[in-house]
């Protein structure tokens, strides 16, 4: 019966009517919001990477991590409007392209999406058709890949990982040692392995535990080897815990016990002594079992192991738990965090890093030091590289020239270690030729090193963020304030590497602004650094005796630091190639007088008649750093010269040097950076300075700047020197005005003769790019190889 056929049932039609109405407007907004996307708590869990190999940094088999599971998305239907968003979920702007059938290696596990067709323009994978979360008809072998655009989003913080352990099983581990005066020694070497389990620590059976499970764990704590524990103290140990039913055993416990007539015994000298041991207060608890590691593994939560399960009664029954004794890297046994000045036999190091025990990865051949490609490039090799200059096993291997390019040769590709090599230089390894590898790809690592607890005597308060303030350092059991006479970006860099904020962008000498804590005495003074120091206690101060003219808390230290740096470097084959004579008249060199850019007996000379010998050639500057280079002083301060019509961006940018073969100074000049700008970049690089127009002064990462050999002041005035052997030396910010990732590439070199006519330019290089045998020949170089016909 329909409703205009009854009239008495009018009223109740009209009213199923209106919810019919309201049903049709709720339910399909309803439905929908179930299908098309996940709670919102579990949109909050989504997370993306990728994986596989061989690949570099920004292309790998896509995976996602739904529903507290990793898995992969299978290839069905897929395109690059997909790849596009998933590659914004990485932090990177676009995809270049994509991959299919497993092209990075079949993934593991769920594989969480199907059929996902996106228009490119969604924020989120989950905005985009598919089959539904683990609804699929595909295997492993069909896994999809993107590959992004080596280019990040703004404020995107990532720290390009190739390859990252998964520590969900195995989160955090420590090294406890039972000696308590062990506590106190840094780094702590030896102790019982325990693993984070419910908020307390549990610790492992060492049932079955070999020198290759002690290797990884030694490895994971920053050290190169492992060594045999003297497990037999550790059972007495436990013995005596058992005895004392949990007590501490030593000075604080009146039973006196005479120890056993061992004098050997470590266990009987430290109780002898009154230094207490740590045992347990109640049994042990266990977490994990059956390890069985290879050695080569970065992380424990990569070997075969088991896990106790909760209500295991009989945990580790007749084992104890695991002891581990590793052996220090010569860095961190010296006991002084001070590179001791030994002769160096590494064939390889690392160049650009922040922090010690990360950088570029650069091997030396032939005399000369050169990158390694990131072709293939992985943990066990970066591994290799960590152990053999001292360090632990990798954290990550870093691919796109991550810690800055170098420059010079590239020695090595598609490095293969197996993890158990000495030296990088027994993996296998390709030679590499010009078309197969720049220094763009070159391949740099991050290592594992020991804790130090070096953060603990020194501190920065009162800046706007954590990377700046007024520096304080702990004397004792006191804080106080540094006095800020002769503090440099020397010394700034040493308290930004100490702190873990990276580099010293400047070193603050007035920081009233910053008085953000009640400390106002002042603790330290006459503070000098070379630079390399780990901690701000081994480079030279006052001690005690505080001498300082200013010392209130206006004049107290300061530090601004930064994540990432500028490096600059000289292109040395463009000076040899460049280098020549010229013989100027007076007449034309009065603004370079006035710029004090020839030498002083140039004053005495007949102005305006006769010349000066002028040494001349070009200066190509390259940023191979991961920071742009800045002027010190702001544009308002920059020094206009009225004479060249320029604004002087800083006072000294280069120094250059005649010198003799002992080191004596026979000439100099100088060159003010009256415009620093890109000339030129490298192919996809935008130029960001120019000087015209009064506008930004810079080098831009990846740019390079150029000081022709026909402009002004670009020469040494060599009008006094005699005939002989010399060596040429150009130094790059020299006063250290602008903070840089390596001071040490800052210097070039050149073998130079002068006949008093001509002159010959030979083995021009950058200060580091020789091993320490070349560049002593090179110093007692005579000058016998310059023929002059």
């Amino acid at each position: 019966m329909g409703c205009k056929s009854a009239m008495k049932t009018g009223l109740l039609c009209s009213q199923w009517g209106v919810l019919v109405v309201l049903l049709s407007l709720w339910l399909p907004q309803s439905f929908s919001q179930q299908t098309t996307s996940p709670p919102p708590q579990q949109k909050n869990k989504l997370k993306f990477r990728l994986a596989g190999y061989p690949r570099k940094h920004n292309e790998g088999r896509i995976e996602v991590f739904y529903n507290e599971e990793w898995g992969t998305i299978c290839d069905d239907d897929f395109s690059t409007e997909n790849a596009h968003v998933l590659c914004r979920h990485l932090g990177f702007i676009s995809a270049t392209g994509w991959t299919h059938s497993a092209k990075y290696g079949k993934g593991t596990g769920k594989i969480w999406l199907d059929n996902v067709q996106c228009r490119g323009s969604e924020k989120s994978i989950t905005d985009c058709k598919s089959q539904g979360w683990g609804n699929s008809d595909c295997t492993h072998d069909e896994d999809a890949g993107v590959v992004c655009k080596d280019e990040r989003l703004p404020g995107f913080v990532e720290s390009n990982v190739i390859e990252q352990v998964e520590e969900n099983r195995v989160e955090e581990m420590r090294l406890r040692p039972v000696v308590s005066s062990a506590k106190k020694r840094m780094p702590i070497t030896e102790g019982i392995v325990e693993v984070k389990y419910k908020d307390s620590w549990a610790q492992i059976c060492d049932d079955g535990w070999t020198p290759k499970n002690s290797r990884v764990i030694c490895g994971m704590f920053g050290f190169p080897q492992e060594r045999k524990a003297n497990k037999n103290f550790y059972k007495q140990i436990k013995k005596r815990a058992a005895k004392t039913k949990g007590k501490i055993i030593g000075s604080g416990n009146r039973e006196k016990s005479k120890p056993k007539s061992n004098p050997k015994s470590k266990l009987n000298e430290d109780s002898g002594s009154g230094t207490r041991l740590f045992t347990e207060k109640q049994q042990n608890k266990y977490r994990l079992h059956s390890v069985a590691c290879t050695g080569n593994e970065v992380h424990l939560s990569v070997c075969p192991l088991q896990f106790y399960k909760a209500n295991a009664t009989r945990a580790c029954e007749g084992g104890m738990p695991a002891v581990v004794s590793c052996v220090p890297g010569p860095q961190f046994s010296l006991g002084n965090g001070q590179k001791k000045k030994t002769k160096s036999t590494f064939r390889v190091r690392l160049k650009g890093g922040a922090k010690i025990g990360e950088g570029r990865v650069e091997v030396l051949k032939d005399n000369e030091w050169g990158t390694v490609c990131d072709d293939r490039w992985n943990l066990l090799s970066a591994s290799v590289v960590c152990r053999e200059l001292g360090f632990g096993s990798a954290k990550e291997a870093l691919t796109g020239a991550r810690m800055g390019q170098g420059m010079g040769p590239v020695h090595m590709n598609e490095v293969q270690c197996s993890g158990q090599e000495k030296s990088i230089w027994n993996c296998p390894y390709k030679n590499v030729t010009s078309e197969d590898c720049q220094h763009v790809e070159d391949a740099s690592v991050k290592c594992n090193t020991p804790y130090m607890g070096y953060k603990n005597s020194v501190r920065i308060v009162g800046g706007r963020t954590t990377y700046e303030g007024r520096v304080e350092f702990k004397k004792g059991s006191k804080w106080g304030i540094i006095c800020s006479e002769g503090w440099t970006t020397k010394e700034a860099m040493v308290v930004c590497r100490q702190l873990g904020l990276g580099y010293s962008l400047h070193a603050i000498t007035e920081t009233w602004y910053w008085d953000g804590s009640n400390v106002t005495e002042m603790v330290m003074s006459g503070v000098k650094c070379t630079g390399n120091e780990m901690s701000l206690s081994y480079c030279q101060h006052h001690g005690s005796n505080i001498n300082c003219k200013k010392t209130g808390t206006r004049f107290a230290a300061g530090v601004i630091c930064s994540e990432t740096a500028s490096d600059l470097i000289l292109n040395a084959p463009l000076v040899q190639q460049t280098v020549y004579i010229e013989d100027r008249p007076l007449h034309m060199l009065y603004c370079a007088a006035e710029e004090n850019c020839l030498s002083s007996s140039a004053a005495k000379a007949n102005w305006p008649y006769g010349h000066r010998r002028l040494l001349r050639f070009s200066s190509q500057i390259h940023n191979i750093g991961r920071a742009d280079f800045r002027p010190k002083a702001g544009r308002h301060s920059w020094l206009w010269h009225e004479c060249h019509g320029h604004y002087h961006s800083m006072d000294i940018f280069t120094h250059y040097d005649i010198l003799t073969l002992n080191g004596s100074k026979v000439a100099e000049g100088h060159k003010a950076s009256f415009c620093l700008e890109d000339v030129e970049c490298q192919e996809g690089i935008a130029k960001r300075y120019e000087c015209a127009n009064f506008g930004e002064q810079g080098i831009t990462v990846g740019c390079w700047d150029l000081y022709r050999h026909d402009i002004d002041c670009q020469w040494i005035d060599i009008t006094d020197i005699k005939p002989g052997n010399y060596i040429f030396q150009v130094v790059i910010n020299p006063n250290f005005e602008v903070a840089e990732s390596d001071f040490t590439n800052n210097a070039m070199k050149c073998n130079c003769k002068y006949d008093g006519h001509r002159i010959w330019f030979h083995n021009c290089h950058i200060g580091d790019a020789f091993s320490e045998e070349a560049e002593k020949r090179f110093e007692q170089y005579p000058g016998q190889n310059n023929k002059i016909s």
